[in-house]
């Protein structure tokens, strides 16, 4: 609940006649329910950032931005000189109603010098900072001069011809539009991040030649498949996109998604270091150089003998100095996999549309700008069209007078008063108010024949351009090729070429390192105490006995390759992986590695089951004390980054008593604490891609009871295999039949 008091104070008297409302006097509490404070208080708080601060609009400007460059074209800055820039943030207060600070941020964001931008539409001068570096800050406005670049005319183009809505600004003293008439898809060239309340929108850049283009053919074919003309995403700063067509597509149809983009580099031979020179646009510089130099505190990496920022007047250089002998390209995907030289930049799509958040794909995105540029252009014709025929009934005024000027003279000079002239000449000549006034502000000067030709000339003129416009106006395809004729335009003028390089094929040093492991036959084995062995075939046919801590036994021999893989689950619930080229060859002789130190688990973990495998395939199984049985895709536990600890590697919910790894569906026999026994075949059991699934339940047991054992079932185990068998499950299972007991104690 909220409420106001004020500290001893009584409740209040209701002396107000028939329960009209009472005014609180003071120290009276006024009880008010939390909804309703969240609903009159906070809900329009959140709904003005959403609408009018964070989130873009088609026009691919969010409300700041808009009023900023607006601002800028109204003070003559397209075409003018630079000015300053507190100049300009103090004109854009009259739109704007936020602190200095705010507006010149966002004028920051806009400009050349910060490269935040694919197409800049701010000419700067001074420092505005990078957007690549935290720690170059930009000078403060009264330093910084700035105008709008030449391509802010595709954005204000025929503005003045009502192409857009108007409104008053927030005192009402002026108007401003609600949308640029922006001529290409402004909305994906230029890339825009806002978060507002419970919604965040982030759209990646594309290169303006790709967007044009793609738009281009979307005019005509609805169903183009925009991945054939929109390659991926160009970010201003570069880079290397990891192209995934996938991830692209995904992107390209709900709006959400995200691209892989990697730093650029060069090798300097002489001077043996690497200088970075492109990075992705989610990082700093000096994010690198701290990631990096954490690495070698840490031990981690040891071939770099210095790191440093040599960013200057030329752009960004980071400079890694290199230890003698080291290999740049395994340390730099050494240094791509842990540090932001490659990171993910994550879409999200979120757009305003009709006032409206929408989540939208990149090809929705183009056609929404198109629907919108529809409008735009059909606005503007018909601004024309107006106009013209304005101008062609004047003229059409005109014509008959100028057929017998002399009578207009003489109607003119024979009138005595001023005011009389107007009537007078329509009745005349059979003309409305407004041509007689038009012929009636003639100056004498153009009573000749050369201007009534041209004027003649003009009335066939605008007869033709008015069944132009009627027509462009009643066929949307006309509308369409103006669109795409504007898009050609743009390209000529502005298209630049990619910044981003697009990599199909990555190289990566961990997998030429498995081709690189000798294949060969091994045996590997495994304790119950958690030590492993892994011994060739020829040596172990010459060991004798294997050499074992006291009280401890084999549980696992596996026939397997040098370049399988170990997975050695733990007590805790966790995996940890390993290659079995990572252990050296040895003899039945010795005790062997013990894998918790050699695998580095936590202090007081044990390993208790090891699975070997090369394609992780199959299943791996999973029987806890109160009578579930998890089974888990195999795939599940296969990484791509080589992660060597998993953790919930199974449901930690009940004490484990068994694990298995098998490739098809078998049979395992379950004992319970009760001497009750069941056989349960895999196969009647659900796969989970889950790792910490807590299974379904088998066996059903009284209150006490547990599972005992887990034994995968050999035929022959049991006499009568079929007493053990159920058609469903959980079931209890059965005791032993007199005949089992025998067979039972050999096991």
């Amino acid at each position: 609940m909220a409420a106001k008091a004020k500290k001893g104070a009584q409740p209040p008297k209701d002396n107000t006649p028939d329960n009209k409302a009472h005014i609180l006097g003071a120290g009276e509490i006024e009880v008010q329910p939390i909804t309703e404070t969240l609903e009159t208080n906070y809900m329009p708080y959140a709904m003005s950032v959403i609408m009018s601060r964070a989130i873009p609009e088609i026009d691919g400007f969010k409300p700041s931005h808009r009023k900023l460059l607006y601002t800028m074209y109204k003070m003559g800055l397209l075409n003018g000189p630079r000015i300053k820039s507190a100049n300009i943030v103090g004109r854009t207060m009259q739109l704007n109603p936020h602190g200095d600070g705010a507006i010149y941020d966002a004028l920051v964001r806009l400009t050349k010098g910060n490269e935040t931008l694919l197409h800049p539409f701010i000419d700067s001068k001074g420092n505005f900072g990078k957007a690549y570096s935290r720690n170059m800050a930009y000078a403060a406005s009264r330093y910084t001069e700035a105008r709008l670049e030449p391509i802010c005319a595709e954005l204000f183009r025929d503005i003045e011809k009502d192409t857009v809505d108007f409104v008053d600004n927030y005192d009402s003293t002026m108007k401003e539009p609600t949308l640029l008439p922006v001529t290409f898809p402004n909305i994906l060239v230029n890339p825009n991040t806002g978060i507002a309340v419970g919604m965040a929108s982030n759209i990646c850049s594309f290169n303006l030649k790709e967007v044009c283009e793609t738009t281009i053919v979307l005019t005509t074919n609805p169903d183009h498949d925009i991945s054939d003309t929109l390659k991926a995403p160009d970010f201003p700063g570069g880079g290397q996109l990891l192209y995934d067509k996938a991830a692209l597509d995904e992107i390209y149809a709900t709006g959400k998604g995200s691209v892989r983009v990697r730093a650029k580099y060069r090798y300097d031979k002489a001077n043996n270091c690497i200088d970075v020179y492109e990075i992705p646009p989610t990082t700093t510089s000096e994010a690198i150089i701290e990631k990096i130099i954490e690495l070698v505190k840490g031990g981690k990496l040891k071939d770099i003998s210095d790191v440093r920022d040599e960013t200057d007047k030329t752009g960004l250089k980071i400079t890694i100095d290199l230890k003698r002998g080291v290999n740049p390209e395994k340390l730099m995907t050494f240094l791509f996999k842990r540090t932001p030289l490659e990171d993910s930049y994550s879409c999200n799509f979120n757009v305003l549309i009709a006032g409206k958040p929408m989540l939208l794909g990149a090809k929705q995105l183009l056609e929404e700008w198109l629907a919108f540029r529809d409008e735009s252009v059909r606005r503007r014709v018909h601004f024309d069209l107006v106009k013209a025929r304005d101008r062609l009934h004047l003229l059409k005024g005109l014509k008959k007078i100028l057929l017998d000027i002399d009578k207009a003279i003489k109607i003119i000079r024979e009138t005595e008063n001023e005011q009389d002239v107007v009537p007078n000449l329509m009745i005349g000549f059979g003309i409305d108010e407004v041509q007689a006034e038009f012929v009636a502000e003639i100056k004498l000067r153009h009573l000749n024949r050369e201007y009534i030709l041209k004027r003649l000339q003009d009335i066939e003129k605008l007869t033709k351009d008015i069944a132009e416009m009627e027509i462009i106006l009643s066929d949307k395809k006309r509308i369409r090729a103006i669109i795409a004729d504007e898009l050609r335009d743009v390209i000529k003028k502005y298209g630049k070429e990619r910044r981003t390089e697009i990599i199909t094929t990555v190289s990566d040093d961990d997998d030429e390192e498995e081709e690189n492991i000798p294949s060969y036959q091994v045996h590997l084995f495994f304790t119950r105490e958690g030590y492993f062995k892994k011994i060739t075939p020829l040596s172990l046919r010459m060991s004798g006995e294997h050499k074992l801590k006291e009280g401890d036994e084999i549980i696992a021999e596996i026939e397997a390759d040098n370049t399988s893989e170990l997975l050695f689950f733990s007590d805790k619930a966790q995996v940890y992986k390993a290659k079995a080229s990572d252990f050296e060859d040895t003899k039945a002789s010795v005790l062997g590695d013990f894998i918790p130190a050699t695998l580095g688990m936590d202090e007081g973990e044990s390993a208790i089951y090891m699975a070997v495998t090369k394609d992780y395939e199959g299943y791996m199984l999973f029987f806890f004390e109160n009578g579930k049985m998890a089974k888990v895709d195999m795939s599940a536990y296969a990484t791509k980054l080589n992660r060597k600890k998993l953790i919930k590697a199974y449901s930690d919910k009940s004490r484990i008593v068994a694990a298995a790894y098998i490739k098809s569906d078998c049979e395992f026999l379950l004992t319970s604490s009760a001497g009750r026994n069941l056989l349960v075949n895999t196969g009647a059991i659900s796969p989970k891609s889950t790792k910490d699934t807590q299974g379904v339940s088998v066996m059903t047991l009284k209150k006490g009871h547990r599972v005992q054992s887990v034994k995968q079932y050999i035929e022959g185990m049991l006499a009568n295999p079929k007493r053990y068998r159920t058609k469903t499950l959980p079931a209890a299972g059965m005791l032993l039949s007199p005949e089992d007991k025998g067979e039972q104690m050999t096991l």
